[in-house]
C-alpha cells in the first residue's frame, strides 16, 4: 500500500485534481484523499475498528499491527458507479482459536450463511453461501486472497459484499485474527453467466 500511494499521487497531480495528505504524529502518511472529476481514492489508516467493519470486537482482544505495521485500514476507490472498498482491522487475544471461531461464526450469521475455509477449500458445509460466496472461485469471479499467514477464515455475504474473519496460523498460546469488510464493484461478475 505504501508504494501505491506515491504513484497515485503523481498520477493525480498530472490529472488536475485535489490531493490531501494528513500525517500522523510520527510523520507517516495517515490519511490520503485524491479527488478527480472522474472519481477518487481515499485511504484512512489506523482509525478503523471492528464496528466499522460491521462486526463486534472479540471480548478482551486488542488491536495489533500486522506484519507491515498497519493496525487497520479503510480504502475506498471509486470512479462513477464503479466502487471498491475494503476495511480491515487486526486483533490479538490470549484465547484459543476455537473460541474466536465460535464467537465470529455466530456474529457473521447476521449476514447469512457462514462458510469456513482452510485456504481456498471449504471445511464442512455449507461450501457456498446462498448468495454465491465460496472459499475459492474457479469461475474467475471475485476472489479474495487472504494473507499467507491466515490458514483459516470464516466468510459470509455475497461476492459483492463480504465479511471475513481471517485467523493467522498458530503463534504461541494466543490467537491473531483480522476482520475484513469487502465491497466489490457490481459489474465484477459480468461475463460469468451469473448475476449476484
Amino acid at each position: 500500500m505504501k508504494k501505491l500511494i506515491p504513484a497515485m499521487l503523481i498520477l493525480a497531480l498530472t490529472a488536475g485534481c485535489r490531493v490531501q495528505v494528513d500525517k500522523s504524529k510520527d510523520g507517516t502518511d495517515k490519511n490520503v484523499k485524491i479527488d478527480t472529476p472522474l472519481g477518487g481514492l481515499h485511504v484512512r489508516a489506523g482509525d478503523t475498528s471492528a464496528a466499522d467493519v460491521g462486526l463486534p470486537s472479540y471480548p478482551g482482544a486488542q488491536i495489533v499491527p500486522d506484519k507491515d505495521g498497519d493496525k487497520s485500514a479503510d480504502v475506498h476507490f471509486g470512479f462513477g458507479e464503479w466502487q471498491f472498498r475494503v476495511k480491515a482491522v487486526h486483533y490479538e487475544t490470549s484465547d484459543p482459536q476455537e473460541n474466536v471461531i465460535a464467537f465470529y461464526r455466530k456474529a457473521l450469521g447476521r449476514y447469512g450463511d457462514v462458510v469456513e475455509c482452510h485456504g481456498d477449500q471449504p471445511v464442512g458445509s455449507p461450501a457456498v453461501t446462498r448468495e454465491g460466496l465460496s472459499c475459492s472461485d474457479a469461475k474467475g469471479n471475485s476472489k479474495v486472497h487472504i494473507d499467507e499467514d491466515s490458514s483459516l477464515s470464516l466468510r459470509a455475504g455475497s461476492r459483492h459484499h463480504q465479511h471475513i474473519v481471517a485467523l493467522d496460523k498458530a503463534h504461541g498460546a494466543g490467537t491473531r485474527f483480522s476482520l475484513v469488510e469487502l465491497q466489490l464493484p457490481e459489474g465484477v461478475d459480468k461475463g460469468s453467466g451469473e448475476s449476484n
